[in-house]
């Protein structure tokens, strides 16, 4: 079983521009909404801990967890999606260096990559194998694996976990500081559990699984 956590707030601008592998550190709203998880993680007891190496989740990782946890493990794979030149732009500012590329963009997410980032399809690419890296770590183990990272890589694990088309990413709620759980049996297609889970809704549920 895998818990996906979703990192924190970050600083946001207005207009809003795109983050993507932009390495922003979390607010201290985001810093508060980590530590909410504290006692929920503290009766999970996790076989392993992987984070995004980018500092939002690195520090999500660390309120998150506290002292009582494995060590988590930095993995690049797990950073958010590149969005290239576009990173620190606003749409405006997109649409107006890079003429038609924002819409293209939005009519074939798996595809189409901004200048010099990465499609959802080589999201994919990049973080599947990540993941499946991890489970081969857990072997026959039972207790629950945490992996913490990013919005759009934890939409499109989910995706290619169940099936979906890379099309529908954003149909995925996905909130600051949101917990998703994915079963992996060999003898079942894998199975979402739990999806955008805040911590006071994730705990009863993570109790009943460990039980």
């Amino acid at each position: 079983m895998v818990l996906l956590l979703r990192h924190g707030e970050i600083p946001q601008s207005d207009p809003l521009r795109f983050v993507g592998q932009r390495d922003l550190p979390l607010t201290p709203l985001g810093r508060d909404q980590a530590l909410r998880w504290r006692k929920v993680l503290a009766r999970a007891p996790l076989d392993g801990v992987w984070t995004s190496d980018l500092a939002r989740c690195r520090e999500m990782t660390e309120h998150a967890l506290g002292d009582h946890h494995p060590v988590a493990k930095p993995l690049p794979a797990l950073r958010e999606i590149s969005l290239g030149e576009w990173e620190g732009l606003s749409v405006a500012e997109v649409q107006r260096r890079f003429p038609g590329e924002y819409e293209r963009r939005g009519a074939d997410l798996e595809r189409v990559a901004p200048a010099g980032g990465e499609s959802f399809a080589d999201l994919r690419d990049r973080v599947w194998p990540a993941l499946t890296g991890i489970l081969a770590h857990a072997g026959a183990q039972a207790a629950p694996l945490l992996v913490v990272s990013h919005a759009g890589v934890i939409r499109t694990l989910i995706c290619q976990a169940l099936g979906m088309p890379l099309e529908r990413v954003f149909s995925l709620g996905q909130q600051y500081a949101a917990l998703n759980i994915l079963r992996f049996s060999p003898a079942r297609q894998p199975e979402l559990l739990a999806l955008n889970l805040p911590p006071e809704a994730a705990t009863p549920l993570l109790a009943s699984l460990s039980g």
